[in-house]
């Protein structure tokens, strides 16, 4: 996206935006309009504020969500009982674990193993799986850039609601896209959304092939298969990497409490 060379901050905005990436860039730094061809200029510090409004379907073209339009004249009601509030009721923190990796890594079992550790030990917890959602409130999107966005855009605001409400939510999704990890990272205060990144190899993942997914996508079954057709962006600053690949189920569920403790989300056993 050009620079004004007059202005570095200022962005001109009058290309068309055909790549995921592009895309992306947009939503922090563009106010759109019906049409993805926006014309004019937007600083990124102005822009910033608006960026859930305008974390819209709607910006990417020729999709079956562009005639999504950001809704207007609501106002925000602010609730009695805050986050503060639910969370010395349940006695600790509330935080966003988001577990990333290739399918078969293992982060749906991960996950449900730490949960049950925690849920032990008198935490509050849930866990989303990436299939699970699917079958409900994200039934209907697909395996494309787009739905993919969509998807991580939609559970990452669930995700929020589970952090309010004072609950140490798990989610288990492939979320191969940095960019839209990070965008539900800036959902959240700082520390309140902790990275896990499910480093198991594409050749262990495909190994184990669990779901026989793997072989599908090999024979060209399977269409925009993360890994194989699709690329997977390995997280570059996770707060945790887990080898599981390396090590047993409980020894990695053992890393992430262990990684919690030592961050003050939960008190030591």
């Amino acid at each position: 996206m050009p620079v004004n060379e007059q202005n570095p901050e200022v962005c001109d905005a009058t290309t068309d935006a055909t790549t995921h990436e592009d895309r992306l860039k947009m939503i922090f730094l563009l106010i759109p309009t019906r049409n993805i061809e926006i014309e004019g200029k937007c600083t990124p510090a102005a822009c910033f504020s608006k960026k859930l409004q305008l974390y819209s379907p709607q910006i990417f073209k020729n999709t079956k969500n562009s005639s999504m339009e950001v809704v207007k004249n609501i106002v925000w009601h602010n609730a009695t009982i805050t986050k503060e509030d639910r969370q010395r009721k349940n006695g600790h923190k509330s935080v966003i674990l988001w577990y990333t990796g290739l399918s078969g890594a293992g982060k749906s079992t991960l996950a449900n193993k730490v949960e049950e550790k925690l849920y032990e030990r008198g935490y509050n917890t849930y866990v989303l799986d990436g299939d699970n959602i699917r079958h409900g409130l994200n039934k209907g999107l697909g395996f494309t850039a787009e739905d993919r966005t969509e998807n991580i855009r939609r559970i990452g605001e669930v995700a929020k609601l589970f952090v309010d409400a004072g609950i140490i939510v798990s989610t288990a999704f492939v979320s191969p896209y940095r960019s839209d990890r990070d965008i539900v990272r800036a959902l959240v205060p700082a520390g309140e959304f902790v990275e896990i990144y499910v480093a198991a190899s594409l050749e262990v993942c495909e190994e184990r092939d669990t779901k026989g997914l793997y072989k599908k996508a090999r024979a060209g079954e399977i269409k925009n298969f993360t890994g194989i057709s699709d690329p997977y962006e390995a997280p570059e600053n996770a707060e945790l990497t887990v080898d599981t690949g390396a090590q047993t189920l409980d020894e990695s569920a053992d890393v992430v409490l262990g990684w919690l403790e030592a961050n003050g989300y939960i008190v030591k056993a």
